[in-house]
């Protein structure tokens, strides 16, 4: 699916993870796992940007999407007020050619962007930034590419 603003036309990227908010990744992962017949390979990503911890799970064929379990790191993490109504289904993340396009084009069909860009721990530090749609979608947005000035 295509969108346009101005002369900028988007495409809206590679599917590239969904999120799930959890309380603890270790004491979450194995059920996620059972559930997906998933792989994991243990790492845990801490970002202090982000005041989250987050880890990623494979799905058979290595195509899919990946999982994303998304565990506060302390009392300010963004994550805390949706974990207080239980957690789950958080976001989805599309991976994209050009950041600051793809937020021109949420804003002008009605997005807020909740979360400037910043780098992230868990993808190199290439940029994601979070836009909340009209429909109530929360979107994360992940550079395909990291920035050459962010070397």
């Amino acid at each position: 699916m295509e969108s346009s603003v101005g002369a900028v036309t988007l495409s809206l990227g590679t599917f590239h993870h969904i999120g799930f908010v959890v309380a603890s990744i270790p004491t979450s992962v194995q059920g996620f796992l059972d559930s997906l017949q998933a792989e994991w390979d243990g790492t845990i990503f801490h970002d202090p940007n982000q005041a989250v911890r987050v880890t990623f799970l494979r799905v058979k064929p290595a195509a899919n999407p990946l999982f994303e379990l998304v565990e506060p790191a302390g009392e300010n993490s963004p994550v805390i007020p949706f974990l207080k109504r239980g957690g789950g289904l958080h976001h989805l993340c599309y991976e994209i050619d050009n950041l600051e396009d793809q937020l021109t084009l949420s804003r002008a069909q009605g997005g807020l962007v909740v979360r400037p860009p910043l780098p992230a721990v868990a993808f190199e530090g290439r940029r994601i930034a979070w836009v909340y749609t009209k429909n109530k979608l929360l979107l994360e947005y992940l550079e395909r590419q990291r920035r050459p000035a962010q070397e």
